[in-house]
């Protein structure tokens, strides 16, 4: 089958397009530089042999040869773009995905951005590298657009084809170009005014998660030290028809979505003055949560007359979300790594990890799992998977912390 489509990096976001592309029908070619990592793994874990063989039978192949994307008609940069410690998007690795792209640029090739970027990056960075780098103009050689990313890891309601894909291109032309290709894969697209707004749509949705996870963490703390069931309080705000949306409280936040604050323009070299200062608290609120859970098993242990220092501790789910095996972002680690400072003997029990290592040493892994709750002096519940039967786990446990508000109501201690 003749390539249509190279989507340029297979990670979280990458993966997912390849799959929904070659089920389509679509030509497909994955390029990654990594050859042990091509094609592999995503955010929803490594590919199982049924889905590898289901997806290399459909004509699906990975490449680290960079002359095969001369021959596509449509690119789909994916690259990772993670948070770095300045907060600022790391785009090295767009980059290096633009150049090795612009060397074997054809005309008439539609180019799309999915990795998330700030505000401008479409037209102000990626565009000057792929023109550099070809000697085509875009907009007018070739079409180029951007499409935010919206895989959810693990979504068994949302997939690929039912949820709407947002598009701005650098020209009307531009646009329904990369609509045309996005409609043989999903329900629906969305028309932005260009690819700033979409790049800002991403923006919005992302740090829209982030402020009110924040604020649900407060009002952990705050329920806690006055008394008041939060998860009831929860559940009672939710039979609200409007002007409500439900999110709930946790032991911080995980993912590849980060939330970006605009003020750190790392490509451009310069700050815009005006931070998105909702943005930094929750920023600063979801990142004081590890720290909290630590309180409280230590809070506990002292309770029933342990101290953290020997205490046997069992942590839970040590992915970012729920039934699947990726970590990025999981507070599990500073939580762990925080327990082991003071003195704790951990453990560790996730269906979908089967090896752990937290500063540098190994995590011993539960094999039995109610057994292991049983003697342990503390389990702390991180991450609620389906195959953990979680009223059977808190009769075991001896002390059982739940910050997922996922056990029954008075079975365990909850943020």
């Amino acid at each position: 089958m003749p390539a249509d489509l190279a989507v340029i990096g297979l990670g979280h976001l990458g993966l997912p397009l390849a799959q929904a592309a070659t089920a389509a029908g679509i030509g497909t070619i994955g390029y990654d530089p990594d050859p042990h990592t091509a094609g592999l793994s995503g955010a929803d874990g490594p590919l199982s042999a049924t889905e590898l063989r289901r997806l290399l039978s459909a004509g699906f192949r990975t490449t680290t040869d960079p002359t095969t994307l001369g021959r596509v008609r449509t690119a789909v940069l994916c690259a990772p773009t993670p948070l770095g410690e300045d907060r600022a998007l790391d785009l090295t690795a767009l980059a290096d995905a633009a150049r090795t792209l612009a060397a074997q640029l054809r005309p008439h090739t539609t180019v799309i951005l999915e990795s998330t970027a700030y505000p401008g990056t479409t037209e102000e960075f990626l565009r000057p590298l792929l023109e550099e780098g070809s000697g085509l103009t875009a907009g007018r050689d070739f079409h180029l657009a951007c499409s935010p990313g919206r895989h959810d890891p693990g979504n068994r309601t949302h997939r690929y084809a039912n949820t709407p894909k947002v598009i701005g291109g650098l020209t009307p032309a531009c646009t329904e170009a990369a609509a045309a290709f996005y409609g043989r894969l999903t329900d629906k697209v969305v028309r932005a005014r260009g690819p700033r707004e979409a790049e800002t749509a991403k923006l919005l949705e992302t740090n829209y998660r982030h402020i009110n996870i924040a604020l649900m963490n407060e009002m952990a703390v705050f329920c806690h030290d006055i008394g008041v069931d939060l998860w009831d309080v929860i559940r009672c705000a939710e039979t609200k028809p409007f002007g409500f949306q439900a999110f709930r409280p946790g032991p911080g936040v995980g993912g590849h979505a980060t939330p970006i604050d605009p003020n750190y323009l790392s490509y451009k070299g310069r700050s815009l003055g005006h931070p998105l200062r909702m943005v930094e608290l929750a920023q600063e609120v979801n990142g004081r949560m590890p720290r909290y859970v630590i309180q409280r098993c230590a809070t506990l242990l002292n309770e029933h007359g342990k101290s953290a220092r020997g205490a046997r501790i069992l942590l839970l789910g040590v992915t970012y979300k729920p039934d699947i095996g990726d970590q990025a972002g999981s507070p599990a680690r500073e939580i762990a790594s925080r327990l082991m400072e003071l003195g704790a003997h951990l453990t560790y029990h996730d269906p979908y990890v089967p090896q752990w290592n937290v500063l540098g040493r190994p995590v011993p892994r539960a094999d039995s799992l109610y057994e292991a709750a049983a003697a342990a002096d503390l389990t702390v519940l991180l991450q609620p998977h389906r195959t953990y039967d979680l009223q059977g786990l808190a009769v075991k446990a001896q002390l059982l912390l739940d910050t997922r508000g996922a056990t029954p109501t008075g079975s365990a201690h909850r943020l």
